[in-house]
């Protein structure tokens, strides 16, 4: 993930210029176990439903981005649920300062909310998951991940630094490691949109991410460890993780330090490259940028609807 990138908010690499035709989907709320209310958008399939798909966010990425790719799935048969996560966009309180919510509630409760929410909406119909960046990570906390049928996953990682590209390692662990945490404590929040990063984080997310370790289970109480390892071993849905070449946080080894977790899973790993499609450069977040809609989106069809790995000949096979 160039850095450029990054410092662009993703908002700003949709659309932004015909903000005024940005598709809308049906507000909802969703209801969290804990009694938090998050916001969110129901896409409902333009034709017979086939399907339904969650959209897991990347950190510090208003749900807001994926609305294209959300209105190009339901335009395709798909009923489709993306939201924010709590401290995010339209779930974010009046005040981020002294607010304790932690990157793992993002899985335990948020994700869990959005599965709840869909398997209640569109009982019986398949549930699948597209998950971006810590979107890929967090289906394995959630209570309910038994329920999901497929997953496409994204640059699916949790930030353990060493698994940064490496002429960009020393950049990112100075950046994510060294000045988040320096000024999420000094601010009580993360002030990501100022600085043009992301956006604002709560401290717990910030400090998550900062000090996560090798081991992700580390983050939790060590009496609950054990059960977190188990939720990701009941998730059995095939999943399909992409990495893109060019994406210097999740790497090779990145996403096959997440992928690890999902023991019980069909696990497939590919790696493409920006000249795949005809571009110079991808990265971590432009893949949900309406440009790839003749290309990966059309690609992403095929195993949400088919079950087909589109990209077979790109496989990551040691």
């Amino acid at each position: 993930m160039a850095d450029t990138e990054c410092e662009a908010a993703a908002d700003r690499e949709s659309d932004g210029d015909a903000r005024s035709s940005r598709p809308a989907g049906q507000p909802v709320g969703l209801a969290c176990r804990d009694g938090i209310t998050l916001q969110g958008h129901l896409w409902q399939a333009r034709s017979p439903a086939i399907g339904s798909v969650v959209v897991n966010p990347a950190t510090g990425v208003l749900a807001r981005y994926y609305h294209y790719y959300a209105d190009f799935l339901a335009g395709e048969g798909f009923d489709v649920l993306t939201y924010d996560y709590r401290g995010i966009g339209l779930s974010r309180p009046e005040s981020l300062k002294g607010c304790s919510y932690r990157w793992r509630e993002w899985g335990e409760q948020d994700f869990d909310a959005a599965l709840r929410f869909m398997d209640t909406a569109r009982p019986g119909q398949p549930l699948y998951v597209v998950g971006h960046s810590i979107g890929g990570y967090l289906p394995g906390l959630s209570p309910m991940a038994k329920r999901i049928d497929r997953m496409l996953t994204m640059g699916a990682q949790y930030a353990y630094w060493p698994d940064y590209a490496s002429g960009r390692r020393l950049r990112l662990f100075l950046k994510w490691h060294v000045v988040m945490p320096a000024l999420t404590a000094a601010f009580g929040y993360f002030p990501g949109k100022r600085l043009g990063w992301l956006e604002d984080l709560p401290a717990g997310v910030a400090n998550e991410w900062s000090f996560r370790g090798a081991r992700m289970e580390s983050t939790h109480p060590a009496s609950e460890r054990s059960d977190v390892l188990r939720r990701f071993e009941t998730v059995t849905a095939p999943i399909l993780a992409v990495t893109m070449s060019d994406d210097d946080i999740g790497t090779v080894a990145a996403i096959r330090r997440t992928l690890s977790y999902y023991r019980n899973a069909q696990v497939t790993q590919v790696l493409l490259k920006p000249e795949d499609y005809g571009l110079a450069a991808i990265g971590h977040f432009s893949l949900f940028h309406s440009r790839h809609r003749e290309g990966f989106w059309q690609d992403s069809l095929r195993w949400l609807r088919d079950g087909i790995n589109p990209w077979s000949g790109h496989v990551i096979t040691s």
